[in-house]
Formats: structure tokens, C-alpha cells, sequence
């Protein structure tokens, strides 16, 4: 049920009234408990059966590593819910991943090893919500945050169907207060949801999927395009992943809005970032703070010298790389990510104070963020290609120029909509829209919000995509 399709247009229409039609928070609870297993049961029922029951497992351990006293036995039973969980994932999306590069390894030394693969069917959104009940089990067990007594609200948090399939990454300690919290109808808060809910939408149908018009067919035979059409490309995907991903998170936090709950947001014009450090600091949020919190400062983080937070930096963007898919090209990127931030922090420690005060002039930071945008583009190169063979290609046509087929289409659109995303930023940037905003008529609003709408509707292409955020 995509957040961009008549049928959850429908869902949530249903789901909101049946909402705030009720006037038991109890009742409310169960509501949304049941919209949301009925959400993830409309793609897979018996996978939505599994998360209740590995849900249902991480609230006893919540409750038993509260009561119990004993490190020893507390210990013990983290260490279970962390196998558990961290099991789970590694069986369904990580035991052919690992199966077939060993195969392939021994078979390169000549020992002709062939496994059979597991027939397996990969849980949408699986990464996020292991990480929500890692981070709960986690805080729990550092007596962070109290274990949740009410079993409905513990489910809710997991699966609570704004963001169950594609994040953000929410915290406990975030979220479990929101539900016990009496909610009360709020026009202005319906503003700012619908508001999200008409931005993600434009942002995904159309910006993002026009933009896979100009990636897939570059990425599926990167040997018939030359230089420019290469280049085109990897922009056109900076701009896809970047609107695709933050219109989803958009639209989840809108209907989080409509519900009465307020999740985190997980985008802070990433692009405009003058350095990568800055760049992780704006970029999936949820997701950086998660590997900073449970892993950067876990190994070490940056307390120790300056190779031990080197390996620290590799380990987490590695595991990182490999959290958003089974396949080297992410554990490449995440490595390539890794090593961008120590070259940073290894540049801040020889940076002088002249070069310093040079590089936070205008100038210098319009340089900085340039360069910080296209070290990105190449990474992007390795996220996007399925294979070394598509990535080594694209990146030789973009640094070595190359002749070839010209763009899939014409650029009109592409520079129209590369326009349209960098009027938004220098607005984000600038500010002053809320003040514009609150003067407008609620009928000039409404105009805005339908003409928003229709033109989404009108540059979507046929069939759409599926949101890339999905597969993770």
C-alpha cells in the first residue's frame, strides 16, 4: 500500500475518521494497532504475524531486564534480544548475501563450493524496525528509559504505520510517552500535516520518479551513454534518492500529524552541507544518530587517538553501508563514506587559521559545498549500481570523457526540476516563509495545496515507482 496510491489515500481517510471519532484514548490504541498490522498485512499477513511475535518477545525483555537485578542475568538477556533481532535480519536479508560471497571466494581458490540459497521473503522495512527494538532493548537495559508495561503501546511503537515500512528510525523514549498522551483535534496541526502529506507527494511523483527517467535507462547500460548523459545521471539520482526518500518521510510525519503524534524529521537540506560530517548531520538523521548512539560511541568514538577513531568511523559507515543492502557495491559506499570523514577530521587538524578564515568566506563556502555535493554524486554511483562492472563504467565515463548515446530525454525537465529543488532550498535557507504563509487567506492555502496536488498528478509518469527506501 504505497503512500502515494488511491488505496491508502482511502486507508488513511478511513483510519482518521474512525480516529477521532472515538473518544476512549483506549480505544484509539487499539485503532491504530490494528490499522497498522492491517497496513504491513496487506503486503505479507504472515510477516506482520512475525513482527507481533518478535515485538511481543523484545516487551518481555523489556519488562525482565527492568525487574531483574543481576548484571549477569541482564546481560544474558540483552545478548538474547540482540541475537534474536540481529538474527532475524541476518537470515532474511543477509544469509544469501554472505552465501554466495563465500561460494564465490572458494570457488576463485579452486575449491568449486556451491550452497544452496535459502527461498526467503525479504520483510519490507525489516532494517528500521530491528533498529527500534535494538534501541529500546539498548536504553532499557542502560536504565535510559522505564520498559513499556502496556503491551498494545509497545506494539504501537513498532509498528505504528507511518513509519513502519521506511523509517524515520524512532526512538522509545520519543515515541511511548506520545501514546499514552491525550490527543485533542487541532486545525492547525491538520495544516501542517496535510501540508507534509501534498509536499512528500510533489517530492516523489513529481520530482523523483521524472528523475528515474533520466537514471535507470543510464544505470541499466552505462556503455552506450557518454560523459554528459553519465553526468545527467548521477545528478538526476541525487535528486531522485534525496526526493523520493525525504517526500516518504514527509508524508509520514503528515499523517503522524493527523493522528496526533510527531515523529522526528530526518532531512535537513542535505545538499547544502559545506563538508560530509555536515552532510551526516542532515542526511537520514534517524539513521546517523542510530549508528552514533549504539555504535560510533559504543566502539570508542572519537575518545580515544586518531586511528582509533579512524577505525571507528570505517567500522560504523561499513556496517552502515551494509545496513541498507546485501551487496558490496553498499559496503563499498559506506567505506567510501568512512573514508571521507577521517580525510575530513584529517583536514580540520592541518587546516590553518588563514586557510580556515578563507574557507568560511562566501566564496569558500560555496566551493565547500560544491565539492561536498559531487564527492556524494560519486558515492551515490555505488549505491545505485547493482554490479562493480555498472559502477566502474560510470565512473570512468564521468571523469574520462567519453562518446556516446545523449540523455534518455531531452533535459528540458531535468533543469526545470533541478530549478524547482534549488528554489526550495534557497527558500528553506532564507526563511521568512512562515511569516508569508500566515498571512494568506485559508482559501488562497487551499488553491495552493490543490494546484500542489494536480501538478503531481499531471507530471507523475505511468505506473510510478516503488519508494527506494522500501527494500532496506
Amino acid at each position: 500500500m504505497l503512500f502515494c496510491s488511491q488505496d491508502y489515500a482511502i486507508f488513511l481517510a478511513l483510519v482518521l475518521g474512525l480516529y477521532w471519532a472515538l473518544p476512549w484514548p483506549r480505544a484509539r490504541v487499539v485503532l491504530l494497532l490494528a490499522a497498522s498490522l492491517y497496513f504491513y498485512a496487506c503486503w505479507n499477513r504472515w510477516l506482520a504475524l512475525l513482527i507481533a511475535a518478535t515485538s511481543t518477545m523484545d516487551y518481555a525483555v523489556g519488562l525482565g531486564l527492568e525487574s531483574w537485578q543481576s548484571d549477569r542475568k541482564r546481560k544474558a538477556l540483552l545478548a538474547t534480544s540482540l541475537v534474536a533481532n540481529l538474527g532475524m535480519l541476518a537470515a532474511f536479508k543477509y544469509a544469501n548475501f554472505f552465501l554466495g560471497s563465500l561460494e564465490s571466494a572458494l570457488n576463485a581458490c579452486g575449491a568449486h563450493a556451491s550452497f544452496p540459497l535459502l527461498r526467503v521473503i525479504l520483510p519490507v522495512g525489516i532494517s528500521f524496525y530491528t533498529f527500534e527494538a535494538v534501541n529500546y532493548t539498548v536504553d532499557v537495559y542502560r536504565r535510559r528509559i522505564p520498559a513499556e508495561r502496556d503491551l498494545s503501546h509497545f506494539l504501537l511503537f513498532v509498528t505504528f504505520f507511518p513509519h513502519l515500512v521506511a523509517g524515520p528510525i524512532v526512538r522509545a523514549r520519543d515515541f511511548l510517552p506520545q501514546v499514552r498522551r491525550v490527543k485533542r483535534w487541532s486545525w492547525p496541526r491538520a495544516e501542517l500535516g496535510v501540508s507534509l502529506l501534498l509536499m512528500g507527494l510533489f517530492k516523489k511523483m513529481a520530482i523523483a520518479d521524472r528523475m528515474a527517467m533520466y537514471v535507470d535507462p543510464v544505470f541499466a547500460h552505462p556503455d552506450a551513454y557518454g560523459s554528459y548523459a553519465t553526468w545527467i545521471a548521477t545528478i538526476a539520482y541525487a535528486i531522485q534518492i534525496y526526493c523520493d526518500f525525504s517526500g516518504y518521510t514527509d508524508m509520514a510525519l503528515g499523517a503522524a500529524h493527523l493522528l496526533g503524534y510527531k515523529l522526528a524529521p530526518n532531512f535537513r537540506m542535505p545538499y547544502l552541507s559545506a563538508n560530509v560530517s555536515e552532510f551526516w548531520r542532515r542526511w537520514h538523521i534517524s539513521l546517523s544518530t542510530w549508528l552514533r548512539d549504539y555504535l560510533f560511541i559504543p566502539l570508542g568514538g572519537s575518545r580515544g587517538s586518531w586511528w582509533r577513531t579512524a577505525r571507528n568511523l570505517l567500522i560504523t559507515m561499513t556496517l552502515g553501508g551494509l545496513w541498507h543492502g546485501a551487496s558490496w557495491t553498499f559496503v563499498v559506499w559506506g567505506l567510501l563514506h568512512g573514508l571521507l570523514l577521517i580525510a575530513h577530521r584529517g583536514f580540520q587538524a592541518i587546516c590553518g587559521p588563514r586557510l580556515s578564515r578563507l574557507l568560511q568566506t562566501s566564496g569558500g563556502t560555496i566551493v565547500r559545498v560544491g565539492l561536498t555535493f559531487v564527492a556524494v554524486c560519486v558515492g551515490w554511483v555505488f549505491f545505485r549500481a547493482t554490479t562493480f562492472a555498472t559502477a566502474s563504467t560510470m565512473l570512468r565515463h564521468l571523469f574520462v570523457p567519453a562518446d556516446g548515446l545523449p540523455t534518455p530525454i531531452p533535459t528540458g525537465a531535468f533543469w526545470t526540476l533541478i530549478g524547482v529543488v534549488a528554489l526550495a532550498h534557497a527558500v528553506g535557507k532564507v526563511g521568512g516563509w512562515g511569516a508569508v504563509s500566515s498571512r494568506l487567506s485559508s482559501w488562497a492555502i487551499g488553491f495552493g495545496y490543490a494546484m500542489a496536488l494536480t501538478i503531481a498528478l499531471l507530471l507523475a509518469p505511468n505506473g510510478g515507482n516503488v519508494f527506494i527506501y522500501f527494500q532496506f
